[in-house]
């Protein structure tokens, strides 16, 4: 037995409570059966009630004996013993979900081949839905993660082989040959007015063919994208398409295009629609244009510039930096 010095919020650590009340109550028992003692030099946090910031701790050798043959000898060699070799009291903790996870490595293996959902595999392991994707539980008063588990057990998020469900994106295409020209559009106006211009009959726009567009849903494109590969037919992923971008003439919509890109980096080049750029530029009155929006990343913007001419480069530079934006709703079927 001997004692150590700790701090107040290394005593309530993961541990979660429904008040401030709930917490100190917790420290005053503990208080109470003689586990730990105040060091009233640390002085106390200033909250009613009052708790001193720091406190002896009285130890107890625990006996893991048990804990230890089980962690060196009964779990699958999937799963990595050095953390909780360490750290028996933490695999104490989390003893049943890491055998779980154990039970499923071991026993059913063949399944990880199979890629599923994020949720269905945490489902099939855990009998938690929700608990991959960031749910955690509370044990004896601690609050553990998945993330908690695979990090002590040394297992990786690949090596469960899931894919994360996102909304699934909204496309028109007039044929599913290939190559093919794939438009993505920031907003749902345009969408909408393009998908009417190509049902008519029409297989270009602004004299660009197009045999696909593809509804992005300002930022939402990204998470739309992440599992391209996965369920974008295979007319859409051919390897041989050229894909093209066209948002609001902001710094805003140039970030969602440059972010976009960088994510598909490896896999697909996409690329500004200039026509559609260009085209917003024509007629424009700097003092009739919209203000932006503040707070926008200025950073955003050197792979799209570099994708046209210096002169319209410039013109573009120019207006945002005098706080103006073109929304693409400035285009309409009688433009395309």
């Amino acid at each position: 037995m001997g004692r150590k010095k700790t701090a107040y919020e290394e005593l309530i650590g993961k541990r979660v409570f429904q008040s401030y009340a709930e917490e100190a109550g917790y420290i005053s028992d503990l208080i109470l059966k003689g586990k730990i003692t105040p060091i009233r030099a640390s002085g106390t946090n200033g909250k009613k009630p009052a708790m001193y910031r720091r406190y002896w701790v009285i130890t107890e050798d625990e006996d893991y004996s048990e804990l230890m043959e089980e962690i060196k000898y009964r779990l699958s060699p999937e799963i990595s013993i050095d953390y909780y070799r360490k750290h028996p009291e933490v695999y104490a903790r989390e003893r049943d979900l890491v055998k779980k996870l154990d039970d499923y490595l071991r026993n059913k293996a063949g399944i990880l081949s199979v890629r599923i959902s994020e949720n269905e595999r945490s489902y099939a392991i855990w009998g938690m839905e929700k608990f991959l994707s960031g749910n955690p539980v509370v044990r004896n008063g601690y609050k553990i993660s998945a993330a908690d588990i695979l990090k002590h057990c040394g297992v990786s998020i690949e090596k469960l082989n899931i894919y994360r469900t996102n909304e699934p994106f909204a496309y028109y295409s007039i044929n599913k040959t290939t190559p093919q020209n794939i438009l993505v559009l920031e907003n749902l106006d345009p969408f909408y007015g393009m998908r009417a211009h190509l049902m008519a009959g029409n297989s270009s726009i602004l004299g660009v063919p197009v045999s696909t567009l593809i509804y992005g849903g300002g930022k939402r494109v990204l998470s739309y994208f992440e599992n391209f590969d996965l369920f974008a037919e295979d007319h859409i992923k051919s390897e041989d398409n050229v894909f093209y971008y066209f948002g609001d003439l902001d710094y805003e919509g140039i970030g969602i295009y440059e972010g976009l890109a960088e994510r598909m980096r490896g896999i697909i080049e996409i690329r500004p629609f200039a026509e559609a750029y260009i085209e917003l530029l024509k007629d424009i009155r700097e003092e009739e244009l919209p203000l932006s929006k503040e707070k926008q990343n200025r950073n955003a913007g050197d792979d799209f510039f570099s994708r046209f001419d210096t002169g319209y480069a410039d013109i573009m530079k120019h207006l945002l930096d005098k706080g103006r934006y073109i929304p693409q709703e400035k285009l309409n079927i009688l433009s395309y």
